[in-house]
């Protein structure tokens, strides 16, 4: 029962953010006519969040409230903030309550995590299975926009505002789990994981922690433009082809174990560096001859992508930080990647959009063209730079079930 009722909070928490996130750059574009500069700032509210959140999950769902009643009150406020989104047509009010949303939102990937955490008896063997159905939350709700062909509109956001109320309301229902009231003094530093940062010494996890950034910023451009651009290419379902991304993850987080083993951290990382190369250069092949085939083709990459980097790099941290700075030294990966990185990287995407673009169109060809230039230079660093001290494959092997 309690697995069941985990499972459909995942679906719910991801099905929100689906349902808005993808095709709000095509809502933003095509409808509202805000600047590429714009759609960027737009984007760069998750980043926003992504750094501030760890404040709020720290400071109220540790030590003060249960965290299915933050996660409650959270999903509710959101849920008005989604609506009157779909009320606003100006930038200038647009931005600001899309921040607020987002701050809202962005604690509860990690409440949900927490909540499953504390309730599950063998996190290691059942966490993965329930974290499934998030992916099948995106992925129906990437259909069901499809469906309605409701892309270019505010419509998405009214639904993400429905689902987010429900979501509210059901969390209520989840077991209620006592906060841990720490009777130390907690610092500034100990809640921002600003501890992390003496692991900086090691040079690999130094590495790690740069590139991670950097790779975040190509990869920002997918998150902000893929769906305007393959609706302005004629692609009429654009939300549901992007949602084979979700398909490929499903499908890779049941692999990622076996290849693991064979590719080790730095194979597994440069292969997904690799892949969104070949990503972002079938799409500038795609916008160059007409071909849809081409962006059909590689779509399911993003997945394949996003398990194999994000998914080996904890790992890799998990390995190299005592067990006194584990949790700091995931916040500290996450502030680099969604923090900076994804902020850094929807101001450059915002501004080459805006370059590359004219009173008749997008230039799609010179516009994904600099992903790829940015995420070749980045793999090359990468396997110049980074190091990789190999374990044993029975410490590989303990690593990876406890991680995963």
């Amino acid at each position: 029962m309690i697995k069941t009722k985990l499972s459909a909070m995942m679906f719910f928490q991801f099905f929100i953010q689906g349902s808005w996130y993808v095709t709000m750059g095509t809502y933003l574009g095509r409808t509202l006519e805000f600047s590429g500069v714009q759609i960027g700032l737009a984007y760069s509210t998750a980043a926003i969040a992504a750094i501030i959140s760890p404040v709020i999950v720290g400071m109220i769902a540790d030590r003060f409230f249960s965290p299915n009643r933050v996660l409650a009150f959270l999903n509710i406020i959101g849920a008005i903030l989604l609506f009157a989104l779909t009320r606003i047509e100006t930038f200038t009010l647009f931005f600001p309550v899309l921040l607020l949303y987002s701050i809202c939102f962005m604690p509860t990937m990690s409440l949900t995590n927490s909540i499953s955490f504390a309730n599950l008896r063998d996190t290691a063997k059942e966490f993965s299975k329930i974290r499934l159905f998030g992916s099948f939350g995106w992925i129906c709700s990437g259909l069901v926009i499809s469906a309605l062909k409701i892309e270019p509109f505010s419509t998405p956001f009214l639904i993400g505002a429905g689902i987010s109320f429900l979501a509210g309301i059901y969390a209520l229902t989840l077991p209620c789990n006592k906060p841990v009231r720490k009777a130390e003094t907690i610092g500034i530093r100990q809640i921002l994981g600003f501890d992390a940062f003496k692991l900086t010494k090691d040079r690999s996890f130094l590495v790690l922690l740069v590139f991670s950034a950097l790779i975040c910023i190509p990869l920002a451009f997918y998150d902000s433009f893929t769906n305007l651009f393959i609706t302005d290419v004629g692609i009429t379902n654009a939300a549901a082809a992007m949602s084979l991304g979700q398909v490929a993850e499903v499908i890779f987080l049941f692999t990622f174990p076996y290849l693991f083993l064979k590719l080790r951290y730095k194979g597994s990382i440069v292969a997904a560096m690799a892949a969104w190369i070949v990503m972002y250069g079938l799409f500038t092949l795609g916008a160059q001859t007409g071909q849809n085939g081409f962006i059909y083709a590689v779509l399911p990459l993003h997945g394949f992508c996003f398990t194999f980097f994000f998914v080996a790099g904890q790992l890799f941290v998990d390995e190299k930080a005592p067990a006194s700075l584990r949790n700091s030294a995931q916040g500290l990966i996450a502030f680099a990647t969604y923090g900076v990185g994804k902020y850094l990287g929807t101001l450059v995407a915002g501004n080459v959009v805006d370059l590359y673009s004219t009173e008749s169109g997008y230039n799609w060809i010179s516009i994904w063209f600099v992903p790829f230039l940015m995420a070749t230079v980045f793999l090359l660093g990468f396997i110049f730079l980074f190091k990789e001290n190999m374990k044993k494959s029975s410490d590989v092997k303990s690593a990876l079930n406890e991680t995963i």
